[in-house]
């Protein structure tokens, strides 16, 4: 049957003509949008990009911050009969936005005002593309540069004329006809576009809506870039399938700007639901944390007493929740978030169902914390190459530790390094099957016969299946390898550090059949300023950097043998020594990609000297970080 993104959309319209699709706010006021009013808009624009030479299955890229005009743009593409490939305006080195355009034949190129310097910047290298549509008014066009106003007029022109052929062009395509092509980050220096088709999308619109339940009354504030598929299939694409309302963050002059707007906003749309990233679910407790204690001695105290309540009463399950002698803590879990909760939830509209985490893994101690206080914030997994919901708890089913239930339809099996598949429970490499599986890596098909096989995706995450949940646990080719050969995952140990030690931001475990293993910290300058004032030591001084140092050895001394978390994990996984670095991982310097995760090899080959270093006698002394950080 087909099923393609038109399809989808033309569907709502019919059902849902006058329900609110698109909210953003202009000024001081939020607008709204129906989905009969972003039709005529989608046409208009769609139309207008045929008249400006927009042929089927050309390419177009879209880089522009969140707003109503960039899910717009997206359709009116595809109404065109060509395919997105949306770019990230974190991209602020030229030779990543060069790459990824010249890679992608792309052809005609959508904009706003904010991201134009970057396009201009490269134009000349970019002899493919023929036209610029720059989203928002500006005095100077410059060669091949076209207003959207212009395309627009154009449309109506079209729509006049001949109404029916243009809608035509959408009508034609098919499930397997290309709809995005999404670069990764990739760990090596050139991303690789996942090339997602139409039924892609559709399959796992279908899919992710076997795990939540949502209806025409729901609201959600996409507060995740709209580049990446994650924001595509929960942010926008269920939510118009089901005529809801999707709200978009204000934007600001600037990024801080447009950061401070969330909260703001977030009360002002009062959503149900919302994408976050552990990065921002932390920023979430901290605020929250940071406005108790502004009450006073009184209000955290109960606040303190009412958290550990909850999370007795909830434990770690549905399964759990009030079962046994815990629902005798039930009248006092209704009277703290009667009293206490519920004004927590009032900062974030008081109408939060719940928030879905994407990307990295949730610290448990995350989920624990955020379904104390009513807004539970469940973990789900996915990734781009398979468009990207695999599985998530939710409402209906949730197990903190875990990734949740899969979709259906859907296949799942664990393999090992030889791609035997292993008995439930066992950890191996994850390898899926279904329609949300993508098309392949555009232009590269090495990369993709080795992670697509049969149908088959190979993840390159490990992970185990236990009952009805997946649980994941890293990168299954990031395997660190001993001396002796045994093979060891390290990111549970990592996640481990960073939670559990406040002086490490990131933590980066090495092991290529060495002697020993050894850590590459990121450390928090601020957390460690702060622990020597009292002892009115500077981190800038010898003596204040040897206390440092000491201080984290004693965070990573917890997990071996007499420490609080002794048994954890194997002892002899753990590292010898470590480098406290004095650059931080960030998006600038390529150690962490669009979706806040740390890019392994690249972290490896920009502290290569660091990494050598501690495999010397000299470099096996904590001390030698003295001057280094």
């Amino acid at each position: 049957m087909k099923k393609t993104l038109v399809d989808l959309f033309e569907e709502s319209i019919a059902k849902y003509p006058n329900n609110v699709f698109l909210k953003e706010k202009i000024g001081k006021e939020w607008i709204d949008t129906t989905y009969a009013q972003v039709r005529d808009q989608v046409y208009e624009i769609g139309a207008g990009l045929v008249k400006l030479g927009v042929a089927p299955k050309d390419n177009m890229a879209l880089l522009s911050e969140g707003r109503n005009l960039w899910i717009i743009s997206e359709l009116a593409m595809f109404y065109a009969g060509a395919a997105n490939v949306p770019l990230s305006i974190k991209l602020e080195e030229s030779n990543d936005l060069t790459f990824r355009l010249k890679h992608s034949d792309t052809k005609f190129i959508i904009v706003s005002k904010g991201q134009l310097p970057k396009i201009r910047r490269i134009i000349d290298e970019l002899p493919l593309v023929e036209k610029v549509i720059v989203l928002d008014p500006i005095d100077d066009y410059q060669a091949k540069e076209v207003s959207l106003q212009s395309v627009i007029e154009l449309g109506r022109e079209l729509l006049a004329e001949d109404k029916e052929g243009f809608l035509k062009i959408g009508q034609a395509i098919q499930n397997d006809d290309l709809a995005t092509i999404t670069y990764t980050s990739g760990t090596t220096a050139d991303p690789k576009g996942v090339c997602l088709s139409h039924r892609n999308y559709t399959a796992n619109v279908e899919q992710a809506l076997t795990l939540m339940d949502i209806d025409e009354t729901w609201r959600t504030l996409i507060i995740l870039p709209l580049d990446h598929c994650f924001a595509h299939v929960v942010g926008f694409y269920i939510f118009m399938h089901k005529g809801a309302q999707v709200a978009t963050v204000q934007n600001g002059r600037t990024g801080k700007e447009t950061l401070r707007n969330i909260p703001l906003n977030i009360k002002e749309v009062k959503p149900h639901i919302i994408l976050s990233v552990p990065t921002l679910a932390k920023n979430f407790k901290k605020n929250i944390e940071n406005s108790i204690k502004a009450k006073g001695k009184v209000v955290e105290t109960l606040y303190n007493w009412g958290l550990k309540n909850a999370i007795a009463y909830n434990g770690d399950s549905d399964k759990e929740r009030g079962k046994g002698l815990k629902a005798l803590r039930k009248p006092l879990v209704w009277l703290f978030d009667k009293v206490i909760f519920s004004k927590v939830r009032e900062a974030f509209g008081g109408e939060l169902r719940f928030f879905v985490g994407g990307g990295a893994l949730l610290d448990k101690e995350l989920q624990v914390f955020f379904m104390a206080v009513g807004m539970p914030m469940f973990q789900g997994y996915g990734l781009s190459e398979a468009t990207p919901v695999i599985s998530s708890n939710g409402p209906r089913r949730y197990q903190f530790g875990s990734s949740g239930v899969m979709v259906k339809p859907f296949e799942m099996k664990i393999c090992d390094t030889e791609g035997n598949e292993l008995p439930e429970g066992e950890k191996g490499e994850m390898v899926c099957k279904g329609e949300n599986v993508m098309m392949g890596y555009w232009k590269n098909d090495k990369s993709t016969a080795d992670t697509v096989k049969d149908g088959w995706l190979y993840t390159g995450d490990m992970g185990a299946i236990k009952g009805d949940l997946l649980y994941v646990y890293g990168r299954f080719k990031s395997l660190l390898i001993a001396a002796d050969g045994e093979k060891y995952c390290p990111e549970g140990i990592e996640e481990a550090y960073v939670s559990t030690s406040k002086f490490i931001d990131h933590a980066i475990l090495h092991n290529n059949q060495d002697p020993y293993t050894t850590l590459l910290i990121s450390p928090n300058k601020e957390a460690m300023k702060a622990a020597l004032a009292p002892l009115k030591l500077s981190i800038d001084s010898e003596e204040g950097q040897r206390k440092i140092i000491e201080l984290v050895q004693k965070d990573l001394n917890e997990y071996k043998k007499g420490g609080k978390y002794e048994g954890q994990f194997p002892e002899r996984w753990l590292p010898a020594t470590f480098a406290l670095l004095d650059e931080p991982f960030t998006e600038q310097n390529h150690l962490i990609n669009s979706t806040m995760k740390v890019v392994r090899g690249k972290v490896e080959e920009h502290f290569a000297d660091r990494l050598n270093a501690m495999y010397t006698p000299e470099g096996k002394d904590i001390y030698y970080n003295v001057g280094k950080f």
